[in-house]
């Protein structure tokens, strides 16, 4: 089991960089995979990033080139630098961990979510 503690989150202005960081607790983290997810108000969650078990990272096309994740393996600590962040970036993130593939199926670990909110 995986115990997921996200901070990082708040409000920032168009253009402006967040960064979101997840801690992550209990046995063999490293076997696990690390992503990130967001749901905006009225919107289903939806995948963001993520960096599995072996190391390869994979984006969602909304936020290439904007967002950046990383996983510091010795620490178990996932992190997301956001950058260029517009209005439809507001949501609340989640960090989310399971063995099998988060991105096409639901992950069974889940952070509490840190809210991000862009004001243009």
């Amino acid at each position: 089991q995986v115990q997921l503690d996200e901070s990082g989150g708040g409000l920032v202005q168009v253009g402006g960089s967040l960064r979101l960081s997840c801690a992550a607790s209990g046995r063999t983290v490293s076997n696990y995979h690390l992503g990130w997810f967001r749901q905006a108000p009225g919107k289903e969650r939806e995948f963001v990033a993520v960096v599995w078990s072996g190391g390869t990272i994979v984006y969602a096309d909304s936020v290439k080139g904007r967002f950046t994740i990383s996983r510091d393996f010795a620490r178990n600590t996932l992190y997301l630098q956001m950058n260029s962040l517009k209005p439809e970036d507001t949501a609340v993130y989640y960090c989310a961990a399971d063995i099998h593939n988060i991105r096409y199926n639901r992950p069974n670990y889940w952070g509490q979510g840190t809210q991000v909110t862009i004001s243009s």
